[in-house]
């Protein structure tokens, strides 16, 4: 019987599986929510916006009538009395009076209404209220229906005196033209809002057509924006708190008529005791008529707030809104930035590609760690290797660089041709940034020319391809290929057509190498954990015979194999022995009759403590052997006798594969992604050297063409840009994730992972100076531009100043930066050293005032027009463009501005590093974009002459030096300022 808990988790499963996530439909709902407030308050900020604008606007209007026909000047002073009357009206208040208003002593008295040409329009006698209307709450009562309908008769009156048509200011007989009526109605700023209202007058025309000009009454109006309005007109000084009849609103306009904004207010009808009341607006009540005009009314301000069809991508998508500032989403939250004073016109601005490219000089590292047999030196001198997506071709001699770069993801195996100018390699699948799975291949080219010759399996193989090579009997006619998926397929192909000729499972067990027999195409061995297999193809069939390990201890891993001179098979395993595999006649005894011959060990040899990583055949029968655990290179002779041995340094790890330079010399590749060259006799140099663990610290040489990176294998390294070589590097107790030159050029500083960091001395390498802020880790160290401040970002969502002295050998607690409700992600100085702006990992924008005591400035307004020594926060104003479409905010891991500030370099999330114009304002803006990394890009800065871009991967251990070419006369601030009439739609980014 199932137990009450088993019991209740089967519900939850089935209830699950029957009903969607109701957490992900509450948060969804949630979100719908949050975006119409916003909405809201925005169509509420545009509809204030104009009514400030037309009440500014109101004198010009006036002077331009009294210039078409001075005459009106009297009927205008008439109008304009009427207005002051009405504006005038007060609020009464008696117990026993009834719910209208009393007009002020000042309003028309009985008379004869006129219009501009003498004709009458109404003769009426206006009466006061016998009982006036009360505020108090407690004692308000509701009006007779005979106030009523004197209250209604005075309100068409009213509005009929203040009918001003075009025709009355012109003079008697002249005509109305459209070029008269265009300059009497349009107002400077309100163009395109017009425009918009005009189509919203027009959608609802149908329904107005049996509405006299009385229907424009004023609509209820909730008390939030009543007190809203009335707060703005005490602002403007326009009226007094009890002059409740004063009101904003500018009035709806017609062909023919101009309606005042002086009309007198109607009755509080019943059902309506408490509310006050507003002019041309919909009624509250109706939430379905209130929202289209809403729309209508946001969307008119210069189309600056949209909404998408999609809910995710509405969160995500960058909307501008009214006024001087623009807004972007990320993951449902509003981020608010504001435009430079500068920039008179943000729609105008042109989005270019940049004039400066970027071409890949140099490639630092090596893939030792978990790779083998990756290491093959070429008849031309150059040593062929790789990492990341980039096979690197190494002139050991000349010190240079090629690369083949036709891999969109991480290579993973490597062979050379037997006529040794053709190479194979294959590799991993990966997805793309969209989450779908690339196909993995294996490309045939040509070293010489760097020239693809043939795509092999695109399609074909899962997850990657984990071995690849040629054969040697028939001249490399054919290539063998082990795919990663879970049966690891074995496939042999035709390399001229890259046809497939055979295919089958090999083992569920992991599989470490492949080779043909040198002497018969048509044996291929595999050897894997716990396994060796010997395979024969007839036919297009595979026949599998599998090693016997008989009376020898069977080791966990068979890592590494090659054919003797005498058609024996050696292997190497996890136990530290070659193992000597030779056919022997078939066991009748024990197998029965009919038992066929057998694979089995010959000779056990040992070797080495550890493993066995790798072997490698000599001329004359000789091989080498190179250990894990005891990091030795050991010569054997060709009867397995052992003649000379070295061991490499304990820093470059144990010894992963070995490849022949001539007679002495050798190439060793090695677990701590190094490249050694040297002899028994004269010892091992490294010529290639790397980073083995994830990357993220990365600050360059304020004048010097150096640059320092720290990773997660606590090592702290200092290369030099134009040796293309490493100067030094120190291990540390904890790993480092930042880092920042002092500008004066002499220390550097480091955060570490534990809330710690020191000032290292870059001649002696010693430690001058170390603290510790908080127990969690920082992400970013950056000093002022004068080297008088540090400023420290912690993942305790605070940042903390320094004050630097000593020639930044002393540092002194000068404050703390309070204020982000996340982990401090970017931060960068203003050129005078004052202020500093920063990033958090909850898309926060803030700027802190430092020489006045760490404080937050609210009024980001304020710093707009803030000119910043560097520029590294991924999110502002002036790198909106770099946030591809659909992104969310960890897309993009960093930023840096070039120190000319004409592009600005972003490294992605999805292995790619693009190069932006700077700034790059608008979304959408076009970019290069160029690939390399087979990790996520966690890093990009600038050398400090501008010449070189470095990028550094994060689980790939790899740092690309990028060189920039190109570039032409101009500032970011020309670029800036300058706008273009034509379409700012941008060309589709260019992939290098």
């Amino acid at each position: 019987m199932d137990s009450p808990a088993n019991s209740l988790d089967g519900m939850s499963a089935d209830s699950s599986a029957e009903f969607p996530d109701q957490a992900a439909i509450m948060e969804m709902r949630l979100q719908r929510h949050e975006d119409e407030i916003t909405l809201l308050k925005a169509s509420l900020a545009n509809a204030l916006r104009r009514i400030h604008l037309h009440d500014q606007l109101l004198p010009l209007l006036k002077q331009q009538l009294i210039a078409v026909n001075p005459g009106a000047a009297q009927v205008i002073n008439h109008v304009c009395c009427s207005e002051g009357c009405a504006s005038s009206r007060k609020w009464s208040t008696s117990s026993t009076g009834e719910g209208n208003l009393h007009p002020a002593p000042s309003q028309l008295s009985d008379g004869i209404m006129t219009n501009m040409n003498g004709h009458i329009l109404n003769s009426m006698s206006v009466k006061s209220s016998p009982k006036p209307a009360t505020m108090d709450k407690s004692t308000q009562t509701e009006p007779s229906s005979s106030v009523q309908t004197t209250r209604q008769d005075k309100v068409h009156v009213s509005r009929q005196a203040h009918s001003l048509q075009l025709e009355d200011a012109l003079p008697p007989g002249k005509p109305v033209v459209d070029g008269t009526r265009a300059k009497l109605y349009r107002i400077p700023g309100l163009e395109e809002e017009d425009e918009v209202q005009e189509e919203y007058e027009e959608g609802r025309a149908k329904q107005e057509k049996k509405i006299n000009w009385m229907t424009s009454v004023e609509a209820p109006c909730q008390s939030t924006v009543v007190a809203g309005l009335q707060k703005e007109d005490l602002q403007d000084g326009r009226c007094s708190p009890e002059e409740m009849g004063c009101g904003s609103s500018p009035g709806r306009t017609s062909d023919r008529n101009v309606v005042s904004r002086a009309a007198t207010l109607g009755p509080i009808q019943e059902g309506e005791a408490k509310s006050l009341v507003r002019r041309h607006s919909e009624k509250v009540g109706n939430p379905e008529r209130q929202r289209k005009p809403l729309d209508k009314r946001a969307a008119s301000s210069a189309s600056l707030l949209t909404r998408s069809q999609s809910l995710e991508n509405r969160a995500k998508e960058m909307i501008a809104s009214a006024g001087q500032s623009i807004k972007m989403f990320i993951r449902g939250r509003p981020i608010t930035m504001y435009i430079p004073s500068n920039i008179q016109n943000y729609e105008d601005l042109k989005m270019e590609l940049p004039s400066e490219r970027l071409e890949l000089d140099w490639v630092y590292g090596y893939r030792g760690r978990d790779c083998r047999a990756n290491l093959y030196f070429l008849p031309t001198g150059e040593a062929v290797y790789f990492i990341a997506c980039v096979i690197v071709l190494y002139h050991i001699n000349n010190r240079t660089q090629r690369h083949y770069r036709k891999h969109t993801d991480c290579v993973r195996c490597l062979t050379l041709h037997p006529d040794k100018v053709r190479v194979a390699s294959g590799q991993t699948s990966g997805v793309d940034k969209d989450g779908k799975p690339q196909h993995p291949c294996v490309y045939i080219w040509d070293s010489t020319t760097l020239v693809t010759l043939q795509q092999i399996g695109l399609g074909t193989f899962q997850k990657g391809v984990g071995s690849v090579a040629f054969s040697y009997a028939d001249s490399g006619a054919f290539l063998c290929v082990i795919d990663d998926s879970n049966e690891h397929m074995l496939s042999v192909w035709e390399c001229k057509k890259g046809t497939k000729h055979a295919e089958i499972k090999s083992t569920n067990e992991a599989v470490f190498a492949a080779e043909f027999n040198p002497v018969d195409s048509n044996n291929i061995i595999t050897c894997g954990k716990s396994h060796v297999y010997f395979w024969t193809l007839s036919t297009g069939q595979f026949t599998k015979k599998q090693g016997i390990f008989g009376k020898y201890k069977k080791p966990k891993f068979i890592l590494c194999f090659l054919f003797s001179l005498t058609g024996e098979v050696l292997t190497g395993d996890s136990e530290g022995n070659i193992l000597t595999w030779g056919k022997s006649a078939a066991d009748v005894k024990t197998l029965g009759k009919g038992a066929k011959e057998t694979l089995q060990i010959m000779r056990q040899t040992k070797a080495h403590e550890g493993s066995v990583f790798t072997l490698c055949a000599l001329q004359g029968g000789a091989l080498l052997s190179g250990g894990g655990k005891d990091r030795k290179i050991i010569h054997w002779s060709a009867d397995l006798a052992p003649e000379r041995e070295c061991e490499i340094p304990e820093i470059y790890g144990a010894v992963r594969t070995i490849a022949v330079v001539n007679d002495e010399e050798l190439l060793v590749g090695t677990t701590r992604n190094a490249i050694l060259r040297g002899a028994f006799s004269d010892g091992f140099v490294a010529i290639v050297q790397g980073h083995v663990d994830e990357m993220w610290g990365l600050a360059t040489h304020p004048d010097q063409n150096i640059f320092l990176t720290c990773a997660h294998d606590r090592q702290v390294c200092l290369w030099n840009t134009e040796e293309h070589k490493l100067d030094w590097c120190i291990t540390l107790e904890e790993y480092g994730l930042c880092a920042d030159f002092c500008p004066n050029g002499s220390v550097v500083s480091v955060g570490l992972c534990t809330g710690r960091w020191m000032v290292l001395d870059l001649m002696t390498r010693e430690v001058v100076s170390e603290s510790t802020d908080g127990n969690e880790q920082l992400s970013v160290m950056r000093y002022s531009p004068d080297g008088s401040f540090l400023a420290v970002g912690s993942h305790d969502n605070f940042i903390y100043i320094y004050s630097v002295t000593e020639s930044g050998r002393r540092y002194t607690r000068f404050g703390r930066c309070n204020g982000h409700s996340s982990f401090i992600t970017h931060l960068d100085w203003s050129k005078d050293g004052k202020y500093i702006m920063s990033n958090s990992g909850d898309y926060e924008i803030l700027y802190w005032d430092i020489a006045s005591g760490c404080k937050l400035l609210r009024n980001r307004f304020e710093s707009r027009d803030r000119e910043w020594a560097s520029y590294t926060c991924v999110l502002g104003f002036h790198v909106i463009g770099v946030w591809l479409e659909g992104s969310d905010g960890t897309d993009i891991n960093a930023l840096c501005r070039s120190h000319s500030e004409r592009v600005v370099a972003v490294a992605d999330d999805f292995c790619k590093v693009h190069l932006f114009q700077y700034p790059c304002p608008k979304p959408k803006a076009p970019s290069y974009k160029y690939s390399g990394h087979g990790s996520h890009v966690t890093n990009v800065c600038f050398t400090h002459s501008d010449s070189h871009l470095l990028s550094m991967g994060g689980k790939d251990a790899c740092i690309l030096q990028w060189s920039v070419t190109g570039g032409d006369v101009g500032n970011s601030r020309e670029r800036l300022t300058s706008v273009s009439s034509a379409s700012t739609s941008s060309p589709e980014p260019v992939t290098c």
